[in-house]
């Protein structure tokens, strides 16, 4: 599908369906819609006037142009009240709009930057946010389906019309950044989605290698006994169970600039997560194909940051592994010698993610950071705690965390802070060991941060846990029942704003 900039007026576009946005509670249209509600002959007022359309979040009504202008059918969407509406509701209004005309099987849409006036962002923002809308609202997975819905029509082409040429240069820089973040987060999906059988850790290695080749990143790609020599050894006793090779890769970003600051993302890459010998329960493992979710958005990530020639050393480490039982699987009451030189007594081999991250962190200062951010499906205790709607955020630099927060806001893909005081380091002390792996049922998700705190030395650090936001059980207005594609976006607009 093609997004192209049309210099011009919408109502003088020819297209199979015209869409505009209109808020709630207009009293009188305005602009745009009043210039093209006269070219209809008051259609737009009259069905507002008759209450056929009262502007509601997401509403849509369709009206037939009957030839008065080259739009065959002019499509409303609701906008919501003036004083909600945000970057994000302009994403969801445009993914809202795609997917419906997209179910209608029409093929060529004409549409406006919907309430530019009312939003005053930058006209890259606002034409980045409804690129993010429609283009994430129109993945499907169908990699693995051998019958093609043959009748389905996909949406060809959509015209962003834009009547003030001055305004067209920076329409286009965001058109660009949001088609590059769209594929970058669809390519996030689409590792989330496959099977544990096909996306094994070597699988994320040769994925790694392949977005190293096309966009000019240095890629490693260390096995087995390169880890061991390492003594990783946190990261290999999650390995031991399982028959897959373990992969320690590491993609580097350089940009042109002399001495950029440096930032580390560290991404958790269990490609299945069984509980190894702390089984989990048989219902709905088939899920825990997702428990590399951290991995897929650093990968996502990286390629982005290239593509958009970011302006720091960006470098992105994943520990990728299965979790399984078998008879060399870790045991509890195992204790394990990480990387940084601290034991760890494993009382639950299920609280594996935090094993694999604590050796990657660790060497993650040996590139001298000025930020690291690890992003993981850690623990079913922040998706208790936080629901579905955000992500649980902890870490020991508050700037950092406000940063990321306000990336999170821009987004849509909020986070929440959750406290890491050093009262929760007395649940992980062990008894026989310098640090236990679990500190007890209470404060879970916060203990597991406690845990990983403990690598990372002294330079800034934040944990990211996506375990409630990796994947939606329902539709959203951009985001279909699946795999989210979380992280890429929240990151690069994080990077983005680094600088400033």
């Amino acid at each position: 599908m093609r997004i192209r900039i049309t210099h011009g007026r919408i109502e003088e576009i020819a297209s199979e369906i015209m869409a505009i946005g209109i808020f709630e509670e207009e009293k009188r249209l305005k602009g745009k819609v009043e210039a093209i509600d006269k070219k209809l002959r008051g259609m737009i007022s009259t069905a507002i006037k008759q209450g056929d359309f009262k502007g509601k979040f997401r509403q849509i009504l369709v009206l037939p142009t009957q030839r008065l202008i080259p739009a065959k059918r002019v499509l409303l969407i609701g906008l919501g009240k003036k004083k909600k509406f945000k970057l994000e509701k302009l994403r969801q209004a445009a993914g809202t709009v795609a997917r419906y005309i997209k179910a209608k099987a029409l093929s060529n849409i004409s549409t406006i930057i919907y309430g530019k006036d009312v939003l005053g962002a930058p006209f890259d923002e606002m034409a980045q946010a409804m690129t993010e809308g429609i283009l994430l609202s129109l993945y499907e997975l169908t990699r693995f389906k051998t019958e093609k819905d043959k009748e389905k029509k996909e949406i060809k082409e959509i015209s962003l019309c834009e009547e003030e040429k001055r305004n067209i240069p920076k329409i286009k820089e965001g058109l660009k950044r949001g088609q590059i973040l769209s594929e970058a987060t669809n390519l996030t999906r689409e590792l989330v989605a496959y099977p544990s059988n096909e996306a094994t850790p070597t699988f994320l290695a040769n994925k790694a290698k392949e977005i190293a080749k096309k966009h000019h990143l240095k890629c490693k790609v260390m096995d087995r006994a390169e880890i061991k020599r390492l003594g990783m050894n946190a990261f290999l006793g999650v390995a031991k169970g399982s028959v897959e090779p373990p992969k320690f890769i590491i993609l580097e970003y350089k940009p042109k600039k002399k001495n950029p600051d440096t930032i580390v993302l560290v991404g958790k890459g269990v490609t299945f997560d069984s509980g190894g010998i702390t089984l989990k329960p048989g219902l709905n493992m088939h899920e825990m194909k997702e428990d590399m979710g951290g991995a897929a958005a650093v990968l996502g990530a990286m390629k982005a940051a290239a593509e958009l020639g970011l302006s720091q050393r960006i470098v992105g480490l994943v520990p990728a592994t299965e979790n399984l039982p078998s008879g060399s699987a870790l045991k509890p009451g195992d204790i394990l010698k990480s990387y940084s030189g601290k034991t760890i007594e494993v009382l639950n081999t299920d609280a594996e993610g935090r094993l694999i991250l604590c050796d990657a962190l660790a060497y993650a200062a040996r590139y001298k950071p000025k930020a690291i951010i690890d992003i993981a499906t850690l623990t079913g205790a922040c998706e208790i705690a936080l629901g579905n709607f955000a992500s649980g955020i902890m870490g020991n630099d508050e700037k950092l965390m406000a940063r990321l927060k306000e990336a999170g806001n821009i987004t849509g893909e909020r986070i929440w802070e959750l406290p890491l005081w050093e009262e929760y380091d007395e649940l992980i002390k062990s008894d026989i060991a310098d640090i236990k792996n679990v500190g007890g049922r209470a404060g879970g998700a916060i203990t597991a941060a406690a845990f990983l705190k403990k690598f990372v030395g002294k330079g800034p650090w934040v944990h990211i846990d996506i375990a409630g936001t990796v994947w939606t059980k329902k539709d959203k207005p951009y985001i279909s029942k699946g795999p989210t594609g979380i992280g890429v976006r929240l990151f690069i607009e994080f990077l983005r704003k680094w600088g400033k």
